[in-house]
């Protein structure tokens, strides 16, 4: 018998912790359509968006990249990617989907790893995901600008 309520009670504890390890989605449903996050200033030329579609309540799509002052997509950039590639052997095509993607996985930024190479990029993509995610649960569908980390010299 009490190895039957110390499984109950395991399962118990092993279901809440489930439920708060998924913190934004927790706190509520998501409302459905399109919301968008983005950094509020220019870093290097590239001001990072991220925009997600709800559907039923769950994100099925997300759009992560950068923009030029003239709206041209960094991860278009072909020379820009071979020179970081060689840098720091990442690049935005990967990286951007690469977390875009960990997001549709995760439905939250709580499990999403830095990449080698992208790191900056990652701590700009958790805050603007948890920016939409926020909007999503409010059903605001104004964009949310955010103020992106600054990189320690």
């Amino acid at each position: 018998m009490k190895k039957i309520y110390a499984v109950l009670i395991l399962v118990v504890i092993l279901a809440v912790g489930y439920k708060f390890s998924n913190a934004p989605e927790a706190q509520g449903n998501m409302k459905d359509g399109y919301y968008t996050a983005e950094v509020v200033e220019y870093d290097h030329g590239w001001k990072e968006f991220l925009t997600i579609y709800v559907n039923n309540g769950k994100i099925v799509t997300a759009e992560y990249n950068a923009k030029n002052a003239s709206g041209f997509i960094k991860s278009w950039d072909m020379k820009y990617m071979r020179l970081m590639n060689e840098i720091d052997g990442n690049y935005p095509n990967r990286y951007t989907r690469t977390y875009a993607s960990a997001l549709l996985a995760n439905q939250n930024t709580g499990d999403i790893d830095a990449m080698s190479g992208a790191t900056n990029s990652y701590h700009s993509f958790k805050i603007l995901a948890d920016a939409v995610i926020v909007q999503a649960l409010a059903g605001d569908r104004k964009v949310a600008f955010v103020s992106a980390p600054h990189e320690e010299n």
